[in-house]
């Protein structure tokens, strides 16, 4: 359905589609373990899925009551891990300015097993890899779940710098993302949750983020960025209990887009599919400056946008039980909290920001080395718009 309607928009012709290759056995090492890897392996064809009864050792890689054993699990961990490394290559190529994987943002997959729906942390994988070219990272999450696979794969980093906004409540998956978590040893300092209460609407979400994630860039003045952008957060998600709306997620998106750094935006939960795939296709057109019709267009999903078939997410009728004073007594510990770990006096923003993409890597760097680039056209596109050919491009080893 995202990429459906995503076509449907004809926003296919305002980007570069790069054909996702499935990540190696060393792409995936880059996080989780070869025992786990390897126990993936042994999931060939499972004639009945559904049937299937874990065995304590599948359970004990996390493979059973949330994240239940699929046919050819190793297979599939590889494409999706594949698609993020493949939009990570993409900035390390200085291609885009931004890169986009929504079938991405697995946060919960942990080294030894999956987690939450998560089989891979892919999010992780996309991040070492960035790392060959950028030394500082920010990773934002705005999944209503606390994206802790890939807090604790940084607990203990300075170079990555660890930011969710996420709903906190007792009872609540995963129960982690207190306010108090920043982080571990020389880590200490370089995470920051911001734990909300129940149905936050878009004041109280754009409020926050805004205080918040300019102080966070301000302090820590990261190379490159990665967004989180799990669709669960927005009102009527069955499993969420947020009220976001596409405004707010926009909003925050675009603060982070005007920071011209090297940005990759990733996917992430979202249960009511018409609703995910409405802010999806929205924010690909924030980025591409593209204004969409509230109408949406005919195509083969078209029936599941009813009765309205606007793009437009309603917000809730629910009160935000999220006061002001909360609001702001957790913004103050959040600046307290960068004022005693990161030192911003030894950091300075450059007055004329550079977008990555005005400079051409060094003939001679690694990643040229490492990566080659081809196109070829695209026969493939299920729903035209309009007459202009869409290019898939694809890496080459």
């Amino acid at each position: 359905m995202v990429h459906s309607l995503i076509t449907a928009y004809g926003l296919l012709n305002h980007v570069i589609v790069v054909r996702s290759t499935p990540a190696t056995y060393s792409d995936l090492k880059l996080f989780h373990s070869d025992l786990y890897l390897d126990h993936l392996k042994r999931f060939g064809q499972i004639d009945d899925e559904d049937g299937y009864m874990p065995t304590p050792e599948d359970e004990e890689y996390g493979l059973g009551y949330d994240c239940p054993p699929i046919s050819n699990m190793y297979e599939a961990v590889a494409t999706i891990a594949g698609s993020s490394v493949t939009a990570a290559k993409c900035l390390l190529l200085n291609l885009a300015d931004v890169a986009i994987n929504w079938c991405g943002g697995w946060h919960h997959a942990h080294r030894f097993g999956a987690e939450g729906f998560c089989y891979v942390n892919d999010i992780v994988i996309a991040i070492e890899t960035l790392k060959l070219k950028y030394s500082d990272i920010l990773y934002i999450d705005l999944d209503v779940h606390h994206g802790n696979g890939v807090q604790d794969a940084y607990n203990l980093s300075k170079s990555v710098f660890t930011l969710s906004f996420h709903k906190c409540e007792a009872g609540f998956y995963p129960g982690s993302g207190l306010i108090e978590d920043i982080g571990t040893l020389k880590g200490k300092g370089y995470m920051c949750n911001f734990p909300l209460h129940a149905f936050y609407s878009d004041a109280t979400f754009e409020y926050a983020f805004d205080n918040v994630f300019t102080m966070v860039y301000s302090c820590f003045m990261p190379d490159a960025i990665v967004v989180q952008c799990g669709a669960d957060a927005l009102a009527h998600d069955p499993i969420g209990g947020a009220g976001l709306t596409i405004r707010g997620y926009s909003s925050c998106i675009q603060k982070v887009l005007d920071k011209r750094k090297p940005t990759l935006l990733l996917g992430g939960g979202g249960y009511n599919n018409s609703n995910t795939a409405k802010l999806w296709t929205s924010l690909t057109a924030l980025v591409t400056g593209i204004e969409l019709d509230e109408i949406i267009p005919e195509h083969c999903f078209w029936m599941n946008y009813g009765p309205d078939y606007t793009l437009s997410v309603q917000p809730l009728l629910c009160k935000d039980v999220n006061t002001r004073e909360y609001i702001m007594h957790a913004i103050s510990i959040v600046k307290e909290n960068l004022s005693k770990y990161l030192q911003t006096d030894e950091i300075v923003e450059p007055l004329v920001k550079k977008r990555k993409t005005d400079e051409d890597p060094k003939p001679n760097s690694v990643i040229s080395k490492k990566l080659d680039f081809r196109s070829e056209n695209n026969m493939d596109v299920q729903y035209e718009v309009t007459d202009k050919t869409v290019d898939i491009y694809e890496f080459l080893d």
